[in-house]
């Protein structure tokens, strides 16, 4: 089974001023491709200009720079459901949560302006932070500016309104818990990933190689047998015209918004 192809969309989160030695060393240590590696740089911190000539540098090599939130910060939990995530996964950081549809969309707007602002080439991939898009409607969702926009479960092509459901493997394990989580989560996705075919998002971050699955990152990404751009894989999904499909979590599956849903005049 390990023979078999393993195609791989890798992504480092977090990138920021604080990160920048760590995601220099981790890029050094992935040894992969530059335009196969996408950073998802977070724009309202203290960047100052040192710290943009390092991103346009790291642009001009090939990486993609995709958006990643705005301040990476949330305000207190406000609902149950904001607790309950706050608690299990994502701390403080799912700033999405805090904030109504209308305000998601200002957010990511703020974001994309950022790079148009100081002179960078946004990706066309969009990351909430901790994977948590909130509560936009799909229309709002049509009216992002970043073409894509990847959840826990897949990626939203906020262009042709459909779903692509891909797997992911994380790596981000503080905690025992977190840790026993995500291995058994990771080898779950990881072998669907082998027998279908279908590429797996490998989503890293810059503290990853300190933490307890540090072991298992680069025996992964030398597993992997071809690493691709976003927009490689996902342009190339084919689609049945006004179908929904059953979802699975470890299977490549698209499917139509309801025409209903769809943002009118734009």
């Amino acid at each position: 089974m390990r023979s078999e192809p393993l195609t791989a969309l890798v992504s480092i989160h977090d990138v920021m001023p604080e990160t920048r030695t760590r995601v220099t060393a981790m890029l050094a240590r992935l040894k992969l491709p530059a335009q196969a590696v996408t950073l998802l740089v977070v724009p309202g911190k203290g960047w100052q200009a040192e710290d943009l000539d390092w991103l346009r540098a790291l642009q001009e090599a090939g990486h993609p720079l995709a958006g990643h939130g705005w301040s990476h910060r949330c305000q207190p939990p406000m609902t149950l459901y904001h607790r309950l995530h706050s608690a299990l996964l994502s701390r403080d950081v799912a700033e999405h949560l805090s904030f109504s549809g209308d305000g998601i969309q200002r957010l990511v707007w703020d974001c994309y302006r950022w790079f148009i602002r100081n002179g960078l080439t946004p990706s066309p991939l969009y990351v909430p932070p901790a994977w948590a898009l909130g509560a936009l409607t799909p229309a709002q969702l049509a009216g992002l500016p970043f073409r894509y926009v990847e959840t826990l479960s897949g990626v939203h092509d906020t262009h042709k309104h459909t779903f692509t459901r891909l797997p992911l493997a994380g790596f981000e394990a503080d905690t025992a818990f977190r840790a026993w989580t995500l291995r058994f989560f990771n080898a779950i996705n990881i072998s669907q990933s082998r027998r279908s075919g279908t590429p797996i998002r490998i989503g890293l971050h810059p503290d990853d190689f300190e933490l307890r699955l540090a072991g298992e990152i680069t025996p992964l990404i030398k597993a992997v047998t071809k690493a691709v751009a976003y927009p490689q894989v996902l342009t190339n999904v084919k689609v049945d015209p006004g179908s929904l499909s059953l979802l699975s979590t470890t299977t490549l599956i698209s499917f139509k918004y309801p025409k209903k849903t769809r943002q009118k005049g734009g």
